[in-house]
């Protein structure tokens, strides 16, 4: 922790702003856990900014002792690069949700983590459009019944993580909102330099409650969560239970976890992350934690050197500036009769 840095409490982090979401909402889990884990960081509050779009996710900024922009829908990833192109020293967070991300916002969202903008994304993934009174969103379900689908939907739905391994992310996380193990993805995502995408499974109580519940729940959560580790094998099912690679078909499978093809985690391995992020739901666990993280150089320091070395041995002069290139100045003539 910087020595300039003061040391700060969860509460030091909390606005005085009422938070308004839905009783049992599962922002308020994403929303204390993010409280509790900014002072383990050793970042200050006025170089923190949080950035939303369109969305009950996007109330988030209001609740954060720091600066924070309520911005346009989808395009907070576009705020937040001009943020963090004005000052590289901030720490930027983006806070979205399914709809806003992925769907008005999908081109905005492709490019920031194309780009490798240094920010921390957290996407809130509750399945289903909630402020806007429960439409079905791009990560819906085939069959979901919703006002928009009365008679269920036939959309193939997104897969979050699987979009952002496809933009070229290079960190790719999942968590779960009341989970203990959040705050441990959250510090992952922002020791990482570059764009951190994080996919939070979060309970709509109102509009799709319970949608996660087939391994959110305490009597699921053993055999159907995945824990991924960085150099520790992928078991699950009380440790009974263990995720392989079969070579013939080039997928995954679930073996026994005496089996020595039992695969251990290297979070580099983008083509295992792929697997792991498309494991089907029949048999097989979710796959939660860091899945994918292998840094590359960052967009905002690439744009900084860029200007440096375009700046280097010249003197600033705007007048030279205008008047280059196509310009003319027009002589008065002398009054003719």
């Amino acid at each position: 922790m910087n020595e300039l840095t003061p040391i700060t409490t969860a509460k030091d982090w909390a606005s005085d702003q009422e938070v308004r979401w839905c009783p049992g909402c599962g922002d308020y889990a994403v929303l204390k856990a993010v409280q509790r884990t900014m002072p383990d960081l050793g970042v200050a509050r006025e170089k923190t900014v949080f950035v939303s779009g369109i969305g009950c996710s996007s109330r988030f900024p209001y609740y954060m002792a720091t600066y924070g922009f309520h911005t346009i829908h989808g395009r907070a990833p576009a705020f937040a690069t001009g943020i963090k192109l004005a000052n590289p020293e901030l720490d930027v967070w983006i806070i979205t949700g399914d709809g806003d991300a992925l769907s008005i916002g999908g081109n905005h969202t492709m490019h920031v983590l194309r780009r490798n903008l240094d920010c921390q994304i957290l996407l809130f993934n509750n399945e289903i459009y909630g402020l806007t009174k429960g439409q079905y969103s791009p990560t819906s379900r085939i069959g979901t019944r919703s006002p928009s689908t009365p008679f269920g939907s036939v959309d193939r739905p997104i897969r979050p993580c699987g979009f952002a391994l496809g933009s070229g992310a290079r960190f790719v996380a999942r968590g779960i909102d009341v989970h203990k193990n959040l705050p441990d993805v959250l510090k992952a995502a922002h020791a990482h330099r570059g764009a951190s995408f994080v996919e939070i499974f979060q309970n709509c109580i109102v509009y799709n409650d319970e949608v996660f519940a087939s391994f959110t729940e305490k009597q699921a959560a053993a055999q159907k969560q995945l824990w991924l580790k960085a150099g520790e094998k992928m078991l699950f099912d009380g440790g009974t239970r263990g995720i392989a690679l079969d070579r013939d078909r080039l997928a995954l499978k679930v073996v026994d976890a005496t089996d020595p093809e039992v695969l251990t985690h290297a979070p580099t391995n983008r083509s295992i992350a792929h697997m792991l992020v498309e494991m089907p739901n029949d048999g097989f666990p979710v796959a939660l934690g860091v899945l994918y993280d292998d840094p590359a150089p960052t967009f905002e320091s690439a744009v900084v050197e860029q200007n440096r070395a375009a700046a280097t041995g010249k003197t600033p002069d705007l007048q030279a500036l205008v008047s280059r290139g196509q310009t003319w100045q027009v002589e008065k003539e002398p009054h003719k009769l």
